[in-house]
């Protein structure tokens, strides 16, 4: 089931193109079921845009995604990662750092800024942070207290918000509106992409993980 969490925000003349974070991985393709250009974020990635015909789209489960919005500009934007802070280790790293959550809400928040919203008028909301795995490391709340307490260090305004539980999300935002639709995902649905995350999770115990990591990729059938 479906679940909206805004109200529709009365439309503006929207131009800007989508964008995606510096490494590039977020992908963009027609949804036949919606008609709209959607992107989909992956971990490490953010994508701005003020354009009506696009939706954004993720599917998380310890992840969290902040979907931010100005809506006098009429644009918003969607991040998602995996962990809170960034090790020291990762600092030095090409991009990569943006799978931490310090580093993905600053990128996200700065892009936005750069196309013209302010930050005064920034509304926040957060997705994601579920227990997912069977572990007595509990990343999902991590995230989603590392979330809850960025937007309030930083004064940004908080209009929803959707953590912790047990199930995995699909999320739908539609940036120019501010709208976000979030529907819950049967664990059937995620088997391969939770045992990702789960071995994602024990090597980096071991040390810090080098290269892009996709985890909760849509399969064929699924539009986001």
């Amino acid at each position: 089931m479906t679940r909206e969490t805004t109200d529709d925000h009365p439309d503006a003349d929207a131009t800007r193109r989508s964008t995606g974070s510096p490494n590039r991985r977020a992908r963009s393709a027609l949804n036949r079921g919606t008609g709209l250009e959607t992107i989909k974020v992956f971990l490490g990635d953010h994508a701005v845009s003020d354009r009506m015909d696009v939706m954004m789209s993720t599917t998380l489960g310890s992840c969290v995604s902040a979907c931010i919005h100005d809506p006098v500009r009429g644009i918003g934007g969607m991040n998602h990662f995996l962990l809170p802070e960034v090790p020291e280790s990762e600092l030095s790293g090409n991009g990569e750092a943006a799978r931490y959550g310090s580093v993905a809400m600053e990128r996200l928040i700065n892009a936005l800024l750069c196309a013209g919203a302010e930050r005064r008028r920034l509304q926040v909301k957060l997705f994601g942070g579920a227990r997912v795995i069977d572990s007595s490391y509990d990343i999902g709340g991590m995230n989603s207290r590392f979330a809850l307490d960025y937007v309030r260090a930083e004064g940004l305004i908080l209009t929803g918000q959707d953590l912790g539980g047990a199930s995995a999300r699909r999320i739908r935002y539609f940036p120019h509106a501010g709208r976000a639709m979030r529907r819950m995902l049967n664990p059937t649905m995620v088997v391969d992409t939770i045992t990702q995350e789960h071995h994602f999770m024990s090597n980096l115990r071991r040390g810090p993980i080098d290269g892009p990591v996709e985890l909760f990729i849509a399969t064929d059938t699924d539009e986001g």
